[in-house]
């Protein structure tokens, strides 16, 4: 069996990875790179893997730097089935549709604002590849073996990171004999907001994990909630506005959960809150239709409250036209806004309108990827380029980590641990994770692993 990287390998984004048997050819993952464009689209119009002899891929989680690439995949050539969960196929659906459709506008307005002669870059591919993608999923029920072959077996357990994130769990024959193969895609956080927690594994051959804080440990949450109401509170005295940087999928729902239950509590501050973001809108309503995979404490909270995504002063942005007002309103207010590294959609215009004035403050609330405006927000640089031209950064910078899906040093440590309990692995591949964070991780697994922990990069492959 070999082991093939091809993201998110000695960086966060792009999640790639082949498995090649003697008989099958399975890739987990097919990822967008995300940062800056003249670095990552040329890894996103390339794949090394050769998408005709794909025989199938597996998806962790719907999040674009593990799904965005899917309807790229499809255009040179793939045609076989991707297997994932029903809610990661839901979500995903919508997901890579607006991604070809953010792709579309942001090829318009900068055609729109360039000097003649300037290059503008096409979108990678269309909305009609996405709606391919939607027609090859294919659902496997969370904690049950699936056969997809003689040779090859699937499993799917709770990851805890967003709405249908899925630790995957593979059983492949190779040579004639059987390996065990487990993925974690995303791990999430125990004790976290909505979701269940992740699922530990029992002993397997190869273990191919994130690390993206394999370092770094998280807030506690009681404390986010404060930090979230001081912020708005303190913008709110100034006459400010907050713009919250969110990703449409997961950090928005759970951000407007938490605003929920400060009203709940009657510690928030009553300002207007928008979310602005059709897709949030969207993806927000499927997390309703699967509310059976939500935790306990959101059931026992709707025995009160009707709808815990929704409050008194809370609106769900729609039409261009109302977000375009947002930009000129007056007073107090706050916006939480996509993309949540700041590199598309809407978010890029409330930060160009915002960020010269020293009243409003700009809320970051989670991983910033290396290249991307909101690393150069998090910063805290003397100014930003958006759009091509030059940004004084005026505006206060907040950033409040507690809010992280990603699982921590903690977090990784016990998973791990409870993988030691039954055997450990024979192989660990540490990927998705920036240098500190893939080398911590390394550190804190090493004796759940017969050999030593690799940390991967981008074109690396193993015989296993």
């Amino acid at each position: 069996m070999e082991i093939t990287f091809l993201g998110a390998a000695g960086e966060v984004t792009g999640s790639q990875h082949l498995i090649e048997t003697d008989s099958r050819r399975i890739l987990l993952d097919c990822g967008l790179f995300q940062g800056a464009d003249e670095e990552t689209r040329p890894k996103n119009e390339r794949f090394h893997c050769t998408p005709r002899k794909l025989d199938a891929v597996i998806l962790s989680h719907a999040h674009i730097d593990h799904s965005g690439n899917l309807p790229g995949l499809i255009k040179a050539g793939f045609d076989g089935p991707i297997f994932c969960t029903r809610a990661t196929a839901d979500i995903a659906t919508m997901m890579l549709r607006d991604s070809a459709k953010i792709q579309r506008e942001d090829a318009r307005y900068l055609a729109k604002k360039a000097k003649a002669g300037d290059p503008i870059p096409e979108p990678l591919y269309d909305e009609s590849h996405a709606r391919t993608v939607a027609s090859r999923f294919e659902y496997v029920p969370v904690g049950e073996w699936e056969t997809l072959g003689d040779d090859v077996k699937l499993r799917f357990h709770p990851a805890g990171h967003i709405l249908g994130s899925a630790i995957c769990e593979l059983e492949l024959l190779d040579e004639g004999e059987w390996k065990r193969v487990v993925f974690t895609g995303d791990l999430g956080r125990r004790g976290k907001p909505l979701l269940n927690d992740p699922v530990p594994v029992e002993r397997c051959d190869v273990v191919i994990t994130e690390s993206t804080y394999g370092n770094r440990v998280h807030p506690p949450a009681g404390d986010v909630k404060a930090a979230l109401q001081r912020v708005i509170c303190e913008a709110s005295e100034k006459g400010g506005r907050v713009v919250i940087p969110a990703f449409s999928l997961g950090r928005t729902q759970l951000l407007v959960y938490l605003m929920n239950e400060l009203r709940n509590e009657n510690a928030m501050c009553r300002v207007p809150v928008f979310v602005d973001s059709p897709l949030a809108v969207r993806l927000t309503e499927v997390y309703r239709d699967h509310q059976g995979d939500l935790d306990e404490d959101v059931r026992k909270t709707l025995e009160y409250d009707d709808d815990v995504f929704d409050f008194d002063g809370l609106t769900y942005v729609q039409s261009r036209d109302e977000s375009i007002a947002l930009n000129h309103r007056e007073g107090p207010f706050v916006v939480i806004s996509a993309s949540g590294m700041c590199e598309n959609g809407r978010v890029v215009h409330h930060l160009k309108n915002a960020i010269g004035h020293p009243e409003n403050t700009i809320l970051i609330i989670g991983y910033q990827a290396r290249g991307t405006l909101g690393r150069q927000l998090v910063e805290r640089r003397e100014h930003v380029y958006i759009h091509g031209r030059r940004r004084e950064l005026n505006a206060k910078v907040e950033t409040i980590n507690g809010l992280s899906a990603h699982a921590d040093a903690e977090d990784l440590k016990w998973w791990f641990s409870e993988l030691q309990k039954s055997g450990g692995c024979g192989h660990a591949f540490i990927v998705h994770g920036e240098e500190g964070g893939a080398s911590g991780l390394s550190k804190i697994i090493e004796d759940c692993c017969d050999n030593p922990p690799v940390i991967p990069q981008f074109g690396d492959q193993f015989v296993i």
